[in-house]
């Protein structure tokens, strides 16, 4: 994951508080102030400015892959589009960004010396990537064409149905490699206006959805969509003081 920043300082502090997250800049002046929020010492997500005045913040989505130029080449036979073709970053890899056919943005990495995040799964590092979107089985074939991924069930939302999101009647696809989730998309996990594009939702965990919510709020954050049922675990979406959306996920409900 990465964060776009249109002030990476309030970013900074908001996230340190919220998540305990340290951040780390590269030094050289060409890499234009980008740098690695840590957890522990662990890098957990990148961090940078965006790319020009009145460009809002955002959380990105990257996906590994062994060749990002051949990955652009999927994207355009797919149908999607090319945001920023494939580019060396320094000795770290390779990034690219594109656009799927309904308008979501994501991105690419293709690993040298820096792979991505250090950690997840635990609280205050990564948990889960989640594609917003009105058409979630339409989208299928995309992402399984420029990926490979498999679909399996949507997941089982919760037990009465009624503080759910996700299901398995249908609106929900969940993406796996392996057989192992690597994500999903449905149109219920996070806010979605009428004509605005799909989105890819970043997922963090916390010890406690609640607190996290409320910890968020008090630093100038706001809640978008109070807490849920996914099959990921207890989740809430919210924004951060600068309207980046994410979402904050508690541990997985034990079922006897």
């Amino acid at each position: 994951m990465e964060l776009s920043s249109a002030d990476v300082t309030l970013s900074v502090r908001f996230y340190r508080e919220v998540f305990g997250w340290e951040a780390v800049f590269d030094p050289r002046p060409e890499s234009g102030g980008y740098g690695r929020f840590t957890l522990g010492g662990r890098a957990v997500a990148g961090v940078g400015p965006g790319s020009g005045d009145g460009v809002p913040s955002v959380w990105n989505t990257y996906v590994a892959t062994d060749d990002a130029g051949v990955t652009a080449l999927k994207v355009r036979a797919a149908g999607g589009g090319i945001v920023c073709e494939p580019a060396e970053v320094f000795d770290e890899g390779v990034a690219a960004a594109f656009q799927d056919p309904w308008g979501a943005v994501f991105a690419a990495w293709q690993p040298g010396l820096h792979r991505g995040a250090e950690v997840t799964g635990e609280p205050g590092a990564f948990a889960w990537s989640e594609l917003v979107t009105a058409d979630p089985r339409g989208c299928d074939p995309f992402y399984a064409s420029v990926f490979g991924w498999s679909r399996g069930d949507g997941g089982t939302g919760g037990a009465d149905g009624t503080d759910a999101i996700g299901g398995p009647d249908g609106d929900r696809v969940e993406w796996r490699v392996d057989g192992r989730p690597v994500a999903g998309a449905s149109a219920a996990w996070g806010p979605l206006p009428p004509g605005a594009p799909p989105y890819w939702l970043a997922c963090f965990a916390v010890e406690d959805v609640g607190e996290a919510v409320a910890r968020i709020v008090h630093l100038g954050g706001s809640l978008e969509m109070p807490p849920a049922t996914t099959p990921a675990g207890r989740t809430a979406v919210v924004a951060d003081p600068q309207a980046a959306l994410f979402a904050v996920v508690g541990p997985r409900e034990a079922t006897g």
